[in-house]
């Protein structure tokens, strides 16, 4: 992490040793633990904040999503929208509250604590599931998936900040995937729940469908009351850390990506500064082009899978093993990534071997078995990249202010991708075995990897600038305030 090559020249040298020392310091620079080990503080870390935060997204995406189950088992034709393109707008409409408020949502959280803030939003998009089940026409419909979005707006970008502000770079991966495989634990557990709860079918009157909405919105709205009462905050704020902890925590991750800065004032005009730095738009140009495909997946794996001739609860099941696969490969790729603490090339190789399964589909067309195994290696590759292309810009932004922006800013952006996803897919486009869907899905992955490359770029090229700034030995710069300057401050070096 942070390497910048061999150089000949002393002085660059000299700068390099005084940089590596400082982001790997010695165990005598950090405060000494009395009561606990470092390895069994933070296996208290992880069991107060990674478990809760994917309960918490687990829900929140199979919520966004089970809209695909519902229409497997015959909510468009109840709805009288089976033709034209008003599934895919219904789709669509999610993603417009969705981007708007990712920004001012993380600076809510910021302001209000992560445990107030995430669990009365997942308690409101709980409800509003409920009430997607009782609709009954396409108004309604749309009404319930604008508010979904606009409640859902702060899980993904919010709790990414917040583990952000919990790891060191060279520990994010894990959790990171972790927490976002949770999306695969979602399609999986939802397809599952949802062949039982077609079942249900004519019970109370209501359609197999509805009890799709009903039943996992009641489960959302009944975790997230329970969940306030356990979600993490941020370090600083955590009561259920010692002082001799929270002192700890603080020194270690100040060490690694400088002061948290914490007290840091959060105002429209510290907001807009994080803007002036162009890689916060190659990142979100990156993430754009993998919700495009990830998304487009997501919302019409069931009805991909129908094509190839299953009934409405096999289809349920058949979508399981795609997903559950996706989970293992992603843990995977995040434990390689944090052993040899690299990111740049594990987000290249997962995006390769998405973009095979759709050269597959795109060129087979009669053998369903091999139309089936394409889609683990389009949710296997997907699935995997994504939580590295976001933990990957998020652990190089330092400090509250740039993180909180940052991170809302790429999420807020990439979810653009999401509205080209619902238009991916259409009805018309069977009969062409979806070449159009897939067309698109293996274009935008080629832009996100296209992406990758840049901000690698990028990264390097502000690595040797601040090398030669530290080089020269100026005291300007080294003297400089890193809480008010984060990853920006000349002596924080960029990880690849």
């Amino acid at each position: 992490m942070g390497f910048l090559g061999k150089s000949n020249d002393p002085s660059r040298e000299k700068a390099d040793e005084a940089q590596m020392s400082m982001e790997s310091p010695q165990p005598g620079d950090l405060p000494a633990l009395t009561s606990t080990t470092e390895r069994k503080l933070m296996a208290k870390v992880d069991w107060h904040v990674v478990p809760f935060l994917c309960i918490m997204y687990l829900l929140a995406f199979l919520d966004r999503v089970n809209i695909s189950n519902a229409a497997a088992l015959g909510m468009e034709d109840d709805l009288g929208i089976a033709e034209g393109t008003k599934y895919n707008t219904a789709l669509t409409i999610f993603f417009i509250p969705y981007i708007i408020f990712e920004i001012p949502s993380n600076i809510l959280l910021k302001k209000l604590r992560p445990h107030v803030w995430l669990s009365m939003c997942m308690f409101l998009f709980g409800v509003v599931t409920i009430c997607q089940g009782l609709v009954t026409n396409w108004g309604g419909l749309m009404t319930t998936r604008w508010f979904l979005g606009m409640f859902e707006t702060g899980m993904f970008p919010g709790c990414f900040y917040l583990l952000g502000m919990w790891y060191k770079r060279s520990e994010a991966q894990k959790r990171f995937s972790f927490f976002f495989s949770s999306t695969s634990l979602a399609g999986a557990f939802g397809g599952l729940l949802a062949s039982g709860l077609g079942k249900m079918d004519g019970v109370r009157n209501l359609a197999g469908w509805r009890w799709v909405f009903i039943i996992e919105g009641l489960i959302t709205a009944v975790v997230a009351i329970i969940l306030f009462f356990f979600l993490p905050d941020f370090p600083e704020e955590a009561k259920w850390l010692t002082d001799e902890e929270r002192n700890y925590m603080r020194a270690k991750l100040a060490q690694d990506s400088g002061e948290a800065g914490d007290d840091t004032h959060m105002g429209w005009r510290e907001v807009l500064d994080v803007f002036k730095d162009y890689k916060i738009f190659i990142a979100g140009l990156a993430y754009f082009g993998q919700v495009v495909t990830a998304y487009g997946y997501a919302y019409f794996a069931p009805t991909i899978i129908k094509s190839y001739g299953y009934g409405q609860i096999q289809t349920q099941l058949y979508s399981i093993p795609p997903w559950a696969t996706a989970f293992v490969f992603s843990m995977c790729i995040a434990y390689l990534s944090d052993k040899f603490r690299h990111r740049f090339a594990f987000t290249i190789i997962p995006m390769l071997i998405s973009m095979a399964g759709f050269g597959i589909l795109l060129n087979v067309h009669n053998n369903r078995d091999v139309q089936y195994g394409a889609l683990f290696l389009v949710t296997s590759g997907c699935y995997s990249a994504m939580p590295v292309v976001v933990c990957w810009f998020a652990m190089n932004l330092g400090g509250h202010r740039r993180r909180s922006v940052g991170t809302a800013w790429q999420i807020g952006f990439g979810n653009i991708g999401g509205i080209i996803s619902t238009y991916s897919f259409l009805a018309k486009d069977k009969v062409n075995h979806y070449h159009t869907g897939f067309s698109i899905g293996v274009s935008f992955l080629a832009f996100s990897c296209a992406c990758c490359c840049v901000y690698f770029a990028a990264l390097w090229h502000q690595n040797q600038k601040k090398a030669e700034v530290l080089a020269s030995g100026d005291p300007i710069h080294l003297d400089e305030d890193q809480k008010a300057l984060g990853d920006l401050a000349t002596k924080f070096r960029y990880a690849y």
